[in-house]
C-alpha cells in the first residue's frame, strides 16, 4: 500500500472523525433535551390540545427523510436570506428529528413505572409535579436508557446524511478523497470501518454503564 497515500486517508479520516462526533453529540443533547421535555410536558398536562401539538411535531419530523429535512434547513433557509452553518444546521437538523424519535422513547419510559408507585407518591402528599420530579422520571430514566443507547448509535450512522451538506465529517472527507485518489474501495473501506469502531465502543460503554445501574 501507498504509504502517502495511507497518510492522506488517516489524515482526512481523522478530522472527519472529529466533526463526526461533535454533530452527535450536539444533536444528541439537543434531541434528549428537547425530547424530555416535550414527553415532561405531556405526562404532567395531559390536555388534548397539547397532545396534539406534541404528536404533530412527532409525526411531522419522523415522517419526513432525514436528508430533505437537512435540506429544507440548509438550503431552503438560505433561499430566504437565514443561511446556517453546515455544523449548525446539521446539528439543529438531526436533533430536531431525534427529538421526535426520542419524545417516545421517554414517554414509553414513564409508562412503565409502576402503577403502585404513583399511588405511594399520592398516599405521602406528594404534589403531580412533586411525584413526577422525585418517583417517576429517576425511574422512568433507567427504564429508557437502553433505547436512548440504540439512539445513539443509530445517530452516529445517520452523520454521515450531512456530507450532503458539506459538513466535513467522516464520509465528506472519504468522498473528496475517492474524487481525488480514485480509490474508491479503499478509502471507503477505511471509512465503513470508522463507523464501526465508533458504534462498537458507543455500544459497549452503553451495555457497561447499564450493566452498573442495574437493579
Amino acid at each position: 500500500m501507498d504509504h502517502d497515500l495511507l497518510v492522506r486517508i488517516v489524515a482526512a479520516l481523522g478530522s472527519g472523525v472529529m466533526v463526526t462526533l461533535e454533530v452527535t453529540a450536539g444533536a444528541l443533547v439537543l434531541a434528549v433535551g428537547l425530547g424530555l421535555a416535550l414527553a415532561a410536558i405531556r405526562h404532567l398536562w395531559p390536555r388534548r390540545d397539547v397532545d396534539l401539538a406534541i404528536s404533530s411535531y412527532v409525526e411531522l419530523l419522523r415522517n419526513i427523510p432525514s436528508l430533505t429535512f437537512l435540506f429544507l434547513l440548509y438550503f431552503g433557509l438560505a433561499a430566504i436570506g437565514m443561511r446556517l452553518p453546515a455544523l449548525t444546521a446539521a446539528i439543529v437538523g438531526l436533533g430536531l428529528i431525534g427529538a421526535a424519535v426520542v419524545v417516545d422513547i421517554f414517554r414509553a419510559g414513564f409508562q412503565a413505572v409502576p402503577q403502585g408507585q404513583r399511588e405511594a407518591a399520592a398516599a405521602i402528599g406528594l404534589k403531580p409535579l412533586q411525584a413526577f420530579r422525585l418517583v417517576i422520571l429517576p425511574q422512568g430514566l433507567r427504564i429508557a436508557f437502553a433505547p436512548l443507547g440504540n439512539y445513539a448509535v443509530a445517530l452516529v450512522k445517520d452523520t454521515s446524511l450531512v456530507a450532503a451538506i458539506a459538513a466535513p465529517e467522516v464520509m465528506f472527507n472519504a468522498r473528496q478523497l475517492v474524487n481525488e485518489t480514485f480509490q474508491t474501495t479503499l478509502v471507503y473501506g477505511c471509512a465503513a470501518l470508522v463507523y464501526l469502531v465508533i458504534t462498537f465502543s458507543l455500544g459497549q460503554a452503553v451495555r457497561w454503564v447499564e450493566q452498573r445501574t442495574a437493579y
